[in-house]
């Protein structure tokens, strides 16, 4: 296995994980990869190690260019163990004479390694080292998306090594955004964003602005997942300010199961409504949509429309479960309104609607809510509701 030359001197040596479908609940149908960057110079730097079990496809890479054993410095940026489960077997190979992190994540790699005789230097914000004719310039990013994150800035060679921000669960035998399919890398971006970072973007945003305030010259962003933005780094950076400032579409996501086709009957009328007043609409019926998948939908949908039956005293286990992994993403500015049917009690849409108060939704509809099957009347009430709902989301995207 070879390195991939990125600049002159400047080399991926990672890890392409082609078969994971699963990482810790969010689907990677297309992979992911476990980037790790070589820069030779006066000093050879390391970036990142790679996820336990792809340590020698790193060192194979390195041995490519370089003996291990003569890197001097590895930088972590994140320790995460897809990118630092493989860190105890490759400090044993390279013997570094200085690990550069930030206190955090120090700390953590102690709590995850319970060593402590690593040379580690701790830096900060504004952190320089010269390790030749090039300079690495540290920023620390705590909570995108752990404590512990930072990134790299090589202003000599304009790259930003920017750990999970801008990458995407994404393997491909292509290591740059122009040699892959553009909507394709958007599209597993967006869900990145989503799954990942989506929480986090008060912090993300003001990350933007360092950025600008620091006036960094940006012609590469090299993530710890993904391909290498060598070609559209503009296009990334413009993608993270709209997802992290909230800026949404005009669209609306009615997100809902059904145990009898009532609640059904409901969402496709609800729908009919929106669709009457001219606004995208999608169906999004929870036992056959992937929750990952969905929250990239929601990231970017201006109105979330919810309905479930009641089921003692509840909500479907589907639904109640996607909401919960939902509401821990955060997500605001949204239009909301709530549906169900019930046979005797009708606690959902109660439920419903305190979780959209919980995401700060603006809500627009006290509710529909129907005993048993929904008559014409119902319907037409469904309709109304899809309508004001429309309407809602017409206004606040037009503003």
């Amino acid at each position: 296995m070879k390195a991939i030359k990125v600049k002159e001197d400047f080399y991926w040596v990672g890890a392409i994980d082609w078969n994971v479908r699963n990482f810790h609940g969010y689907s990677t149908f297309r992979g992911t990869t476990y980037n790790a960057y070589l820069l030779v110079d006066e000093k050879i730097v390391l970036f990142d190690t790679v996820k336990h079990g792809f340590e020698e496809e790193l060192l194979s890479r390195v041995k490519s260019v370089i003996e291990p054993e003569k890197i001097d410095y590895l930088v972590i940026n994140h320790i995460e163990p897809d990118h630092a489960g493989g860190f105890v077997k490759i400090v044993e190979v390279i013997k570094p004479e200085k690990i550069f992190l930030t206190k955090n994540a120090r700390l953590g790699i102690l709590a995850h390694f319970h060593k402590e005789n690593y040379p580690f230097e701790e830096v900060k914000t504004g952190t320089t080292v010269k390790v030749g004719k090039r300079t690495l310039t540290f920023i620390e990013t705590p909570m995108i998306h752990w404590p512990d994150s930072m990134i790299t800035y090589i202003p000599e060679e304009r790259i930003l090594v920017s750990q999970d921000a801008f990458g995407a669960h994404y393997a491909s035998s292509g290591r740059f955004d122009d040699e892959v399919d553009l909507c394709e890398l958007i599209q597993e971006t967006r869900k990145y964003y989503a799954n990942i970072i989506y929480p986090y973007s008060p912090q993300v945003n003001k990350l933007l602005k360092t950025v600008k305030e620091m006036n960094l010259q940006i012609e590469m962003i090299c993530p710890d997942h993904g391909v290498i933005w060598r070609k559209n780094p503009e296009k990334v950076l413009s993608l993270y300010e709209r997802w992290s400032s909230y800026v949404c579409d005009p669209r609306v996501l009615i997100i809902y199961d059904t145990m009898w086709k009532s609640t059904e009957k409901l969402a496709y009328a609800i729908m009919d409504g929106v669709l009457e007043e001219g606004v995208e609409v999608k169906l999004c019926k929870l036992s056959v949509t992937d929750w990952t998948e969905l929250m990239a939908d929601v990231l970017e949908s201006r109105g979330l429309i919810l309905g479930s039956p009641t089921l003692n005293n509840g909500l479907l286990p589907t639904v109640s479960g996607f909401l919960t992994y939902m509401k821990g993403f955060r997500p605001r500015g949204k239009v909301g309104a709530a549906f169900g049917s019930y046979g005797w009690s009708g606690e959902s849409v109660k439920i419903l609607n305190q979780y959209l108060q919980e995401i700060q939704a603006e809500i627009v509809h006290e509710g529909l809510k129907v005993k048993y099957v929904p008559d014409e009347k119902v319907l037409l009430e469904g309709r109304e509701l899809g309508k004001a709902a429309a309407k809602k989301v017409k206004e606040l995207c037009s503003g």
